[in-house]
């Protein structure tokens, strides 16, 4: 599903250049769930961009189901982004003066596609995440981990290859936070591919694979250990 070969990124700062990526080999297979985990300037959030095609790498390739993104041009790459790839933030990034069912909406605004069907679509993606009864609440109206929720159910609603996760509990206290990763625990199980991208070892830990990234490489791929669904990382 997710294939980079020789992957390069460099930033020009000024008269200096940043080498954010240094030659990134990796393979994702579909329904993988995986985290990408590193410390701030490691590298991992360009990875993310790149694999998010929210950039563009120097060099290599990147091939997303089949695809070869490295030479697409802008309105490609979004097309792209809108079809195939789910995004959720550390910082949700719902739109305030919209109802949280308008908030789902809104990907498939963007497909064409008629109202009446993504209202149905979206809430059926809200009933998903366990927000059936919010439809028309607003984002302030509702708690962090309900947000979180709703951001989710946004990513999910136009049925992507992908779920992209940025920090997706950065904002969370610790029990909202495994509530969340519960629910991506549900998301992989009814068969999609979820990356999550931390710093923290035990959200990276609810995952089946951790990448670990450091001065721009993959230093480290490891299988982490099978969990009990349902139980918290570290915990009894």
């Amino acid at each position: 599903m997710i294939r980079l070969s020789g992957i390069v990124k460099r930033y020009v700062m000024g008269e200096e250049i940043l080498l954010a990526l240094a030659g990134v080999d990796l393979h994702i297979g579909r329904n993988e769930y995986v985290a990408l985990i590193g410390p701030s300037g490691s590298g991992k959030s360009t990875l993310m961009n790149l694999i998010g095609c929210l950039d563009t790498p120097s060099e290599g390739t990147y091939v997303l189901n089949g695809r070869d993104t490295s030479t697409m041009n802008d309105n490609e790459l979004a097309q792209v982004r809108n079809q195939e790839i789910g995004f959720v933030f550390q910082s949700f990034h719902l739109l305030p003066r919209l109802s949280v069912l308008e908030n789902v909406m809104q990907p498939l605004v963007y497909r064409g596609m008629p109202r009446a069907e993504r209202k149905l679509l979206a809430t059926e993606a809200l009933q998903k995440v366990g927000l059936g009864g919010r439809l028309g609440h607003r984002p302030n109206q509702l708690s962090g981990g309900q947000r979180q929720r709703v951001a989710v159910a946004r990513a999910l609603v136009g049925k992507p290859s992908i779920l992209l996760a940025d920090e997706p509990t950065g904002n969370l206290d610790s029990r909202t936070s495994a509530e969340i990763m519960a629910l991506f625990d549900e998301v992989h199980r009814s068969g999609q591919t979820v990356v999550v991208v931390t710093h923290e070892a035990d959200i990276a830990a609810y995952c089946e694979r951790t990448l670990r990234v450091n001065d721009g490489k993959i230093v480290q791929d490891t299988r982490n250990p099978p969990r009990v669904t349902g139980t918290v990382p570290g915990g009894p």
